[in-house]
């Protein structure tokens, strides 16, 4: 998990309520990823399920985004993390997670928008914050946001709360702190790739 994901999961955690059961979906743990994708150590004690397409480290249960085999109204917390851009269909993707959903059920998600392809061959889609608020429609409550430049945002996130409303007034004070710290992160990145473009192309000593 990217540490702005880690970042951004903690304030969810620390400002909305946290019902159970939570489910992660794209809770496989790749070998040799460079970054810490496991969500798991920040639910101990809790009532938490690991699920992914497929089998393997970090998942307690398969199941297909596209048709979750759960009942209507199971889960209390849905995470889906970074996983969306391999979900060949993610408006349906996110219809399934409404319907798993307890009343008042919380959705928390990410995905990428200026980022390399990855994972192939199930890279499908980047996604803007238009696109989020798309997916999130069916929501009665809703918050999208992102951080990078305006024009062209390096990641996307958002909640959703199913049939209910929450006070957002903590959750987007932390928020905007979040944001603005790592859009600053992203352009210190851009100068120093361009910084070091400059300079392979002799234009810089």
């Amino acid at each position: 998990m990217r540490k702005s994901l880690w970042k951004y999961i903690n304030i969810v955690l620390e400002t909305l309520p946290l019902a159970e059961p939570v489910y992660e979906f794209g809770s496989y743990q790749i070998e040799d990823c460079p970054q810490d994708i496991d969500l798991r150590p920040l639910f101990v004690g809790k009532d938490y399920v690991g699920c992914d397409m497929r089998a393997g480290p970090g998942v307690d249960k398969v199941l297909n985004l596209h048709a979750i085999d759960l009942p209507d109204n199971t889960a209390g917390t849905v995470f889906l993390m970074d996983t969306l851009e391999h979900v060949e269909y993610p408006h349906q993707a996110v219809s399934e997670i409404y319907r798993i959903l307890k009343p008042g059920g919380l959705l928390v998600m990410s995905s990428v928008l200026d980022f390399f392809i990855h994972e192939t061959p199930n890279d499908f889609w980047r996604f803007t914050p238009d696109a989020f608020r798309s997916l999130l429609k069916p929501f009665k409550q809703s918050h999208v946001g992102w951080y990078g430049p305006d024009y062209f945002p390096q990641t996307v996130v958002g909640i959703g709360i199913k049939d209910a409303e929450l006070p957002l007034d903590a959750f987007l004070t932390r928020y905007e702190v979040w944001a603005k710290k790592f859009t600053q992160q992203t352009r210190l990145i851009e100068l120093d790739l361009m910084r070091q473009t400059l300079r392979e192309l002799g234009e810089l000593p």
